[in-house]
């Protein structure tokens, strides 16, 4: 017997025969994270790592301190709330207006000859030197690279009262014929006499950073088209022309720039007067006190954390309204307008 399959009807799919085909590769799983959109976030959190920890953290630390009264060596839960009580002591307190006092007075002494000498003086290097310029200037610049401790140490020694070269080189002048009268006649004490403390430090300070002012605008001149010099000795402007009618109106935006770094740095001068004075950089009758020297005395000589945060903010508001002034004045001279010409 010859047995047959049953035909299945018209229309009617068998059962045994699958019409789904399997795929010929697995169906690929939606990234929830795509590579190229997040390298660069990767690339980014080593900095902000490093700015939440050594930065933002200390900064808002130090604000929420200015708040409180601690003892460091107590531990944190020593904090206690005393609002606004470290800023009344600080505003009240006859030394931290005596530092501000000295802060300004060695900013001023300091900074100001800084550019009015670094810019004539970029100027003649600009004009005057061709082959040996940059060898000249890196001779200016290296004062600032030099370590600020090594620089204080070379000072402390020129600053000797008995053996000092600049009161030896005193003596030698006094000893000339006609000028005995002019200079003084027993050894001058630099930095343990009051009234000559702050002009020393100002001299040390003036000294290092003269050269980085004058390579700043340096390279700024450098930017200056020849063309506008060499239009202006056709028109017969003369040198001092040229400098005031070209040179310092092109330059006002690095001008700028520099006088902020030099208000900024002298508000927070630390390292040549603690280097420098005795009695942990306050000098004779704290005539070398600094704001910043105050601060750090107030934290870690007295252990009063709070107060020292206090001080640290008011010199920042201090430094922020000046630097608001800084730039109400330049913006004023047409800074923008000739920077745009």
């Amino acid at each position: 017997m010859s047995l047959s399959l049953p035909t299945p009807e018209p229309g009617v799919r068998d059962a045994r025969v699958s019409d789904v085909r399997p795929p010929l590769t697995a169906p690929r799983r939606k990234s929830l994270v795509n590579p190229v959109k997040i390298a660069p976030y990767l690339f980014l959190c080593p900095f902000f790592l490093l700015f939440a920890l050594f930065i933002a953290f200390p900064l808002l630390f130090s604000l929420y301190l200015s708040f409180q009264s601690w003892d460091a060596t107590a531990g944190l839960a020593s904090m206690k709330w005393v609002g606004l009580s470290n800023f009344a002591f600080t505003l009240t307190d006859p030394w931290y207006w005596k530092s501000l006092y000295n802060t300004a007075w060695m900013a001023i002494m300091s900074g100001l000859p800084q550019h009015l000498i670094a810019l004539p003086l970029a100027f003649f290097l600009q004009t005057a030197f061709r082959r040996w310029r940059n060898f000249v200037v890196g001779l200016y610049f290296l004062p600032f690279i030099t370590s600020s401790v090594a620089i204080a140490l070379i000072f402390s020694s020129l600053y000797s009262t008995d053996y000092g070269m600049i009161n030896l080189a005193i003596a030698a002048i006094g000893k000339l014929p006609g000028l005995h009268w002019i200079v003084p006649t027993h050894p001058v004490e630099w930095l343990y006499n009051p009234a000559n403390v702050k002009p020393a430090v100002s001299v040390v300070i003036f000294w290092r950073y003269v050269g980085w002012n004058a390579v700043l605008y340096l390279s700024a001149l450098q930017t200056i088209p020849k063309d506008l010099y060499e239009a202006a000795r056709i028109d017969g402007a003369n040198g001092w022309q040229q400098f005031t009618r070209i040179t310092i109106p092109l330059i006002k935006p690095m001008i700028f720039f520099a006088v902020t770094l030099s208000i900024i740095g002298g508000l927070q001068l630390f390292e040549e007067p603690f280097i420098l004075l005795p009695n942990e950089g306050m000098g004779t009758s704290q005539s070398g006190l600094t704001t910043a020297v105050y601060m750090y005395r107030t934290a870690f000589h007295d252990g009063d954390f709070g107060t020292a945060s206090s001080i640290a903010w008011l010199l920042f508001i201090t430094i922020a309204a000046l630097m608001w002034l800084n730039t109400r004045i330049f913006h004023r001279s047409g800074m923008n307008e000739e920077a745009q010409r």
